[in-house]
């Protein structure tokens, strides 16, 4: 794939709020929409809209990068399934060779993921369950016959989903994967039978000590409270469950020595480096947390702090002479959750990764837009306190979304920096009437104050466009994903690349 060449100029286009905005090309559009993609309904777009505009693009881009994309969601911005959807929808167009089959085989990484690929698959091709599915394209069959054997009894057993409209027994019929010895033999006809051993994890764990036969609500209490307690200090609960239960810890009133023993765990480099966690979910934890408003509760929130800083630490800041704006937007369509269980918004994950940007920056001026544009002084080395002190204050700036406003004051105070980076879903326009642009802003700043700026547009929506030309040559270019990778695409911008170089690394 060629990717490093000069574009001509785009003709403009309109976004969702009718104010002119700039296409992008297949590639990046692709990028943005997966590196964003929650598949469920946003503000300006619906899930089955986003879908077919997923299907759009992979067929307007080359299959290889397609593939190569998949790969790089899965397995570094640690998406599961849109990445699953890009191999569906790869399947349907393209033959001749074994991409497909590889593909499928390396995004598949956990076995409920064998048949939510087919029901997506079952969905792309207009049927309605395993029964209607009917033969299967060779290439999806061999990845996930490869993937059957990857797995054993206890993965099988763990991911079996009752209800689900494809099962592992539906899939077992469908794919036909090879047993690679006898014992996997066994556990496929276990699995065939619904004989597999009933799975041990910390929540069937957990569920009995809550259910203890003539207990009293005092003893069964004290009795999930030693659960919690084993559960941390031998580490059968892993890294996510840990995060995901700071509160319910706190709640049982698990010892002091237990609490002390989770604050290591969650800000251990190691294990935070292991876990492959998004930003945003320390900040759902931290606030989680917060609202108990207990004593016990502080050194939690002070490891979910070391915890997140430890998340980005290959993080490249930018020394004291490089001067650096972090703008957030937050405006009414970012406060839309990312996800339909998540009550983390689009708005946050603004927060989060500026935040996290500021934390390595010398030389940083922060604020937040809306109807108005703010400064916001901050201290540096308490990320997710910040994102807090700026979560309190987005009233104060309005829900419009005037982005162009924080040029223009750059502009008119004559100020010269080097960088401004705009956390936005990029559906700018400006709400007096006037019709001003960042695109208008941008080019009399760069004219008439600093021709050396760059502005980097981090794209939380990826709704395919842009409220300026990103390939231009105006110093400009965008960055997509809710993931802190989207600083090693900051970096490799920084370095001559462009925004798909890191995807162009992945070996396939």
């Amino acid at each position: 794939m060629r990717f490093n060449f000069k574009f001509r100029a785009a003709t403009p286009k309109r976004n969702h709020e009718g104010a002119p905005a700039y296409p992008l090309t297949p590639a990046l559009a692709l990028y943005a929409a997966v590196a964003t993609a929650a598949l469920s309904d946003q503000f300006y777009e619906a899930a089955d809209t986003r879908l077919a505009r997923l299907r759009e693009l992979v067929a307007q881009n080359e299959p290889l990068f397609v593939a190569q994309l998949a790969v790089y969601a899965r397995e570094q911005l640690y998406l599961r399934s849109v990445p699953l959807v890009l191999a569906v929808e790869l399947a349907r167009i393209h033959q001749g060779d074994n991409l497909v089959s590889r593909l499928v085989a390396r995004v598949v990484q956990r076995a409920d993921e064998i048949p939510e690929l087919l029901a997506c698959y079952a969905q792309a091709n207009a049927r309605t369950g395993p029964k209607t599915l009917g033969r299967l394209s060779k290439q999806v069959q061999r990845g996930l016959a490869l993937s059957f054997n990857r797995f054993d009894a206890y993965q099988l057993a763990k991911y079996d989903r009752n209800g689900a409209a494809v099962r592992l027994r539906d899939a077992l019929f469908l794919v036909h994967p090879r047993p690679k010895d006898e014992a996997q033999q066994a556990v496929f006809d276990q699995l065939v039978a619904g004989t597999l051993p009933v799975p041990y994890t910390w929540e069937t764990e957990l569920s009995a000590a809550g259910q203890v036969a003539h207990a009293t609500p005092a003893e069964r209490q004290a009795a999930v409270a030693h659960t919690w307690e084993t559960l941390v200090a031998s580490r059968r609960l892993g890294y996510m469950a840990l995060l995901r239960n700071l509160r319910n810890l706190l709640e049982a009133n698990v010892s002091g020595a237990t609490i002390a023993q989770a604050c290591a765990t969650l800000a251990d480099p190691g294990q935070v480096a292991r876990a492959r966690q998004l930003p945003f979910r320390f900040l759902a934890a931290y606030r989680e947390v917060l609202a108990l408003n207990m004593g016990a509760a502080a050194p939690l929130l002070a490891a979910l702090e070391a915890a997140i800083v430890g998340s980005a630490a290959n993080l490249r800041g930018f020394g004291p002479a490089t001067r650096v704006v972090l703008a957030c937007d937050v405006s009414g369509s970012m406060q839309q959750p990312i996800s339909p269980r998540s009550k983390v918004l689009l708005y946050d994950v603004g927060l989060v990764l500026a935040m996290l940007l500021q934390s390595r920056c010398q030389h940083v001026v922060t604020g937040m837009f809306g109807a108005t544009w703010k400064r916001v002084a901050l201290p540096q080395g308490q990320v997710l306190r910040n994102v807090q002190e700026l979560y309190r204050r987005e009233g104060e700036v309005g829900y419009a979304t005037n982005g162009h406003l924080v040029i223009q004051d750059l502009r008119q105070r004559r100020e010269v920096v080097d960088k401004v980076m705009i956390f936005t879903d990029c559906q700018l326009w400006d709400s007096t009437g006037r019709d001003n642009t960042l695109a208008q802003e941008w080019a009399a700043y760069r004219a008439h104050v600093a021709p050396q700026a760059r502005l980097y547009l981090f794209d939380l929506a990826g709704h395919g466009l842009a409220p300026l030309d990103v390939r231009a040559e105006q110093g400009v270019a965008l960055i997509a994903g809710w993931s802190d990778k989207i600083f090693d695409v900051l970096a490799a911008l920084e370095n001559g690349g462009n925004a798909l170089t890191e995807i162009e690394k992945m070996d396939f």
